[in-house]
């Protein structure tokens, strides 16, 4: 079964999905920050890094995980009753009254927004049942994204507990996760946000912290702040344009706004989306029963400097066709993958699809063992 294609084909395909996997940086910047990460966030590539593995204190930049269990709770519409232990939760505040009630939403928009500690404990009791019932859901949460250089032991990043920290990496898988879901995005992106005060005649009205995203880089789309006297400064943040999307995470950073500025701005200078793989129909399919049957759903694409562009190849592989094929309904959707390497290593594995043509049940079965049998006989198409 031969298969030519514009991109060079390797010989052997990993029987796993390849997934998160960092590739060395490429981008020289220099960072203030002990560790730091810049990440593609729909490739996961590792555009920069600086012991972006190595465990840290992360501060209030753990309310990312806090945010996202509340919101794929399904209780952003419950009214929270909020507890003594909330109230008196030292730190950043939103001021909230014990007994009163405040819906979840509203707690996740304190959370993010103003990085309200009282915030993350009310969450924390209310989706969690507890400090520590939430907690077992955070590490849960952590190992399902797989952040294996990470363990949270509260909802809000404070110095209370020695076994909470994580690593800049891990961060970013994180961030990178919870930005596939729609209402993070919008909250993380909300500079302004009202909520009803049961206490009082007017609203509270909480400006978001994260000055990157408020006034000083045009890029950015979002992000959490974070500080405490042993973490020192963290902070992630979101960026796009064009058509790059990009994470950054710096741990213990007393620069971190100019660091991740210049992590962007080296990024979109240098690198570049380029489609790999086209949606639709895969071309130059030599085989009779394959040919113009075959198509990927989704294009692929991936950040590359213009040195890396001629960095892939791709190894297809298709089913052998069975005779019970015979019959077009029992071609499986799925009749293969491709493998996309890059730096020889394994990025992506992609269906490959069948197109599913009624009424012609039996056709494409015959012109392949029609074309099979011509080939041994040695026979021509003129007889």
């Amino acid at each position: 079964m031969k298969i030519l294609n514009r991109l060079m084909a390797v010989l052997l395909v990993a029987a796993l999905v390849m997934t998160n996997i960092p590739q060395k940086a490429e981008a020289s910047v220099s960072v203030s920050a002990r560790s730091a990460i810049l990440m593609d966030q729909d490739t996961g590539r590792v555009l920069f890094g600086k012991e972006a593995t190595k465990t840290r204190r992360i501060a209030s930049i753990t309310k990312i995980m806090t945010a996202i269990l509340a919101i794929e709770s399904g209780k952003l519409n419950d009214m929270v009753k909020v507890s003594e232990q909330a109230v008196r939760t030292e730190g950043s505040s939103i001021y909230l009254k014990p007994g009163e009630k405040i819906k979840l939403e509203d707690l996740v928009y304190g959370l993010m927004l103003r990085s309200g500690n009282d915030a993350a404990v009310a969450i924390a009791e209310h989706v969690g049942g507890s400090l520590d019932g939430f907690s077992f859901l955070m590490n849960q949460k952590a190992e399902e994204i797989g952040m294996k250089n990470s363990h949270f032991a509260n909802p809000h990043g404070l110095d209370d507990h020695e076994d909470h920290f994580s690593t800049a990496y891990d961060m970013a898988l994180l961030t990178r996760y919870a930005m596939e879901n729609e209402k993070y995005q919008e909250i993380t992106s909300t500079k302004v946000h009202r909520a009803p005060n049961p206490n009082e005649s007017w609203d509270r009205v909480w400006k978001n912290k994260n000055r990157l995203f408020t006034e000083m880089y045009e890029h950015c789309t979002g992000g959490k702040t974070g500080y405490t006297k042993r973490a020192k400064r963290t902070l992630v943040t979101t960026a796009s344009k064009g058509n790059l999307n990009l994470i950054a995470v710096t741990l213990n950073g007393p620069d971190d706004w100019n660091d991740h500025i210049n992590m962007y701005e080296t990024a979109f200078k240098n690198y570049d989306v380029v489609e790999v793989l086209p949606q639709g129909t895969i071309k130059d399919v030599e085989d009779n029963f394959y040919k113009n049957k075959i198509y990927f759903k989704h294009p692929y694409s991936y950040p590359v400097t213009n040195e890396e562009k001629n960095d892939f190849k791709i190894d297809f592989k298709l089913l052998k066709p069975k005779e019970e094929w015979r019959e077009i309904r029992k071609i499986p959707e799925v009749v293969g993958h491709a493998t996309v390497y890059f730096d020889n290593q394994p990025v992506k594995k992609l269906p490959i699809y069948y197109k599913q043509e009624k009424g012609k049940e039996d056709k494409s079965f015959m012109d392949y063992f029609r074309s099979l049998f011509t080939s041994i006989a040695g026979v021509k198409k003129d007889g």
